[in-house]
């Protein structure tokens, strides 16, 4: 089998590259033929090592972008990208293929729409965010901290500035759904990967009513350790981008009134100001991912405090395989991994008080050792591999080519 991967960066910048390339490798290692085609290089050295033809247009995203304003028109409209990949599809036979789409928002652009929908090629989107929904790519509203319901694009969604920076951006992420809604992308998808129940929940009323739905989990890498030793446990732990919705300062003010110590593993916009009015926390900044899964290990538990949706937050699920338990919030996926009292605490959503119950509660050595016990034991009961993920793909890849032992999609995700 054929397969095209697209993907706005051909690099590991977050969860999203990672997953487009690791499963490119180990598709390719089965002995699939692999294409891997991006907007933005460098290309990660071990898509070559394992033969993964790769195609870079070499163009810059919000980061690497020398003139913001020519940067703002590729985002709108990226006039290279569907000339580029028309190419790579013309030279494929839609008999042998697929297209796998991991993310256009950040560099492609819905320009891409128009060629996606006229090749005969089958199609599968994964929904690593809600850009195809919503012009903010994650319903919720920066200002207030909270959670949009607001229907994406209707006249209450143009009117309210829901940007993390201004209303002149909202404006533009308005202009480029408008676009996406003629590009025909969304007429483009056939199947669809959700990593979540809540992001199929979420999504569904805006994508068209003919998408086979596969909530299919992005693989882990995270090691079998075993059950946590009979060491001290350490500290209460957040790990991640210090941000107003990933409901870091919640944990600190929860830590403050627990009479906790807050350890935050990562940095942010939000870390100065964080650091100044809870000079009682402590900020290790960005690390390795090897000592962040040692500081993970280690901790008492994870406290994922994110207020708004997500879609499947890795992190949850690498300090669950590493037996440490999880204090999520009660508004995004991340509670799906939780089993409340069980293996972890969901807590009230942006309740510094909810969060402080739970942190006094994990607090009890026999209640921490007894959730950190079953983290691991329910994780590795049905560990979200590589190599399972590449299973589930593959099935859902003859499925949708037509395949003699082609799925339904609930036996597809009874298979799973």
């Amino acid at each position: 089998m054929k397969i095209v991967i697209i993907a706005d960066h051909a690099h590991i910048n977050g969860g999203q590259a990672k997953v487009a390339i690791e499963s490119a490798k180990g598709l390719a290692a089965r002995g699939h033929e692999v294409v891997y085609f991006a907007a933005v290089g460098p290309a990660d050295a071990g898509l070559t090592a394992a033969g993964v033809k790769t195609i870079v247009l070499g163009q810059p995203d919000l980061m690497s972008a020398n003139s913001l304003m020519r940067f703002g028109a590729q985002w709108l409209w990226n006039v290279e990208a569907p000339r580029r990949l028309g190419e790579v599809l013309g030279a494929c036979d839609p008999a042998g293929t697929i297209i796998h789409v991991h993310g256009w928002a950040k560099a492609l652009s819905p320009s891409i729409g128009p060629v996606l929908k006229r090749t005969a090629i089958p199609r599968i989107f994964t929904m690593h965010e809600y850009f195809l929904a919503c012009p903010n790519g994650g319903f919720y509203d920066f200002p207030v901290a909270q959670p949009c319901h607001r229907r994406p694009m209707s006249v209450a969604c143009i009117a309210h500035n829901c940007d993390s920076r201004n209303y002149m951006r909202k404006l533009m992420r308005v202009a480029r759904h408008a676009l996406l809604l003629q590009s025909g992308l969304l007429e483009s998808l056939g199947d669809v990967i959700t990593i979540s129940r809540l992001q199929r929940e979420v999504l569904q009323p805006y994508l068209p009513p003919k998408v086979r739905y596969h909530e299919i989990g992005n693989p882990i890498d995270v090691a079998p350790l075993g059950p946590k030793p009979p060491a001290p446990l350490g500290d209460f732990i957040f790990v991640g981008r210090i941000s107003a919705e990933k409901g870091a300062k919640i944990f600190a003010e929860a830590a403050r009134r627990a009479g906790k110590k807050a350890i935050f593993v990562g940095d942010g916009p939000a870390a100065a100001e964080l650091q100044s009015a809870y000079p009682e926390a402590v900020i290790l900044g960005w690390k390795s991912p090897d000592d962040v899964k040692t500081l993970m290990r280690a901790a008492r538990a994870l406290v994922f405090p994110s207020v708004w949706y997500e879609g499947q937050p890795l992190t949850v699920l690498e300090s669950l395989a590493l037996g440490t338990p999880v204090i999520v919030s009660d508004v995004c996926a991340g509670r799906e991994a939780v089993k409340d009292g069980v293996n972890g605490r969901w807590f009230k959503s942006a309740d510094a008080d909810s969060l402080a119950a739970a942190l006094v509660e994990l607090s009890d050595e026999g209640i921490a050792r007894t959730m950190a016990q079953a983290a691991y034991e329910l994780y590795w009961a049905a560990p979200l591999t590589l190599d399972r993920h590449l299973d589930a793909l593959l099935a859902l890849y003859n499925a949708a080519a037509g395949g003699k032992d082609k799925l339904t999609a609930e036996a597809f995700d009874a298979s799973r």
